[in-house]
């Protein structure tokens, strides 16, 4: 019960980073860059596979911390960063189990 409200709480956490920094970054009222940044792709990658496939609580809560701050940034941004991340994390679990 402790690992999810840890788990929670960093993905909360995460998630007011991720506004904040986002609304500081980016002062255009609408989506203007379509482009992939890589510096919250690689945050995505390696927050989503920490998440889904550590098996500890603190590597746990910082996947989760940094996969919540790329999730919840400005609406229009972050989406794909998140989708390439969540992508490789599942992949990584599917090839981590299958070798069980």
């Amino acid at each position: 019960m402790l690992n999810y409200l840890v788990y929670l709480l960093t993905f909360v956490i995460g998630s007011i980073l991720g506004l904040l920094y986002s609304y500081k970054l980016h002062g255009e009222p609408y989506v203007a860059d379509s482009s992939i940044d890589t510096k919250t792709c690689i945050m995505s990658i390696v927050g989503w596979t920490l998440g889904i496939n550590s098996g500890t609580i603190i590597l746990g809560g910082i996947g989760f911390l940094l996969a919540g701050f790329v999730l919840n940034e400005r609406p229009g941004y972050g989406r794909k960063e998140t989708a390439i991340g969540l992508a490789i994390a599942i992949i990584v679990y599917i090839l981590l189990h299958l070798t069980m």
